[in-house]
């Protein structure tokens, strides 16, 4: 991999996600559509080590956030009282959030990464989970903000991030949409689809860490997964910035009318190189 390739996929990377439109379905599609020719397995780790450039950036942009709910969660459960805030109430929220999509990831990951081989497959997916966006923003009532958050709705939203191991669906737009049936407004489903992001990117880098060193002369991937991880971590922290900004004017509909036209134009390009 090209220190240039690695440069433009820590960008779409960066770009795809917190859009509702599926990082990983951009990084197996782009290559394909330029036959970049890349070693399997290390794409597959390469791909999901960008996401700690992602991770950097939703924690830069949502540390104030973050330190609060750390530090009521720690004051809480030394009181004995550990929902007493709601600091602490949503970062336990956010923690069983997690859990779906962390026990099943475990459980199937081999199936779930066989998936990243098919590209017409991914396409396929990226097309059809169009019309969930569709479908949430046409019933979602919106108006519930986030600090009425319960259990249930973490267990909603965390199954529905679940959904997301499927490549093509999209971590941000099964989130965002699994708030938005549980009648949160846009932005409070984003923000909480961009903290439960955290734990699970976190782990998914762990993972993929120990597997890129488990590839033979993995050192040679180091200098351009620098340079994506940055690219990644850039872009990605003015995609948060913008994309809270544009939810809290404009639906859902532009990214379902996006993934219905990179879709399709991908399985078209997937039967014309049958």
């Amino acid at each position: 991999m090209s220190i240039f390739q690695a440069f433009l996929l820590g960008i779409v990377q960066g770009l795809t996600e917190f859009l509702p439109v599926s990082s990983t379905a951009h990084l197996i599609l782009i290559p394909w559509l330029f036959n970049w020719q890349f070693d399997t397995d290390a794409a597959f780790v390469f791909d999901v080590l960008l996401q700690l450039g992602t991770l950097l950036a939703v924690i830069a942009y949502f540390w104030r956030d973050l330190w609060r709910m750390a530090g009521a969660m720690i004051g809480d459960a030394r009181r004995g009282r550990a929902f007493a805030s709601s600091d602490a109430r949503l970062g336990w929220l956010v923690a069983l959030a997690t859990v779906p999509a962390g026990a099943i990831g475990l459980l199937f990951k081999k199936y779930f990464e066989a998936l990243h081989h098919n590209p017409a497959l991914v396409a396929a997916i990226l097309l059809g989970t169009a019309g969930l966006l569709f479908v949430v923003e046409y019933f979602g009532k919106r108006t519930r903000r986030l600090d009425s958050l319960d259990w249930l709705d973490a267990l909603v939203v965390g199954c529905s991030q679940a959904l997301a191991l499927l490549p093509g669906v999209s971590r941000s737009a099964a989130t965002i949409s699994g708030g938005l049936v549980r009648g949160l407004d846009r932005t409070s489903a984003a923000r909480f689809s961009f903290l439960m992001s955290i734990p699970v990117m976190l782990a998914a880098g762990a993972v993929a860490a120990k597997d890129l060193a488990a590839i033979p002369h993995f050192m040679t991937y180091i200098p351009p997964l620098a340079v994506g991880f940055v690219a990644a971590a850039v872009v990605g922290f003015a995609s948060i910035h913008w994309l809270l900004g544009y939810l809290s004017r404009r639906p859902l509909n532009a990214f379902a009318w996006y993934r219905i036209a990179f879709g399709a134009l991908c399985l078209s390009i997937a039967f014309i190189r049958r």
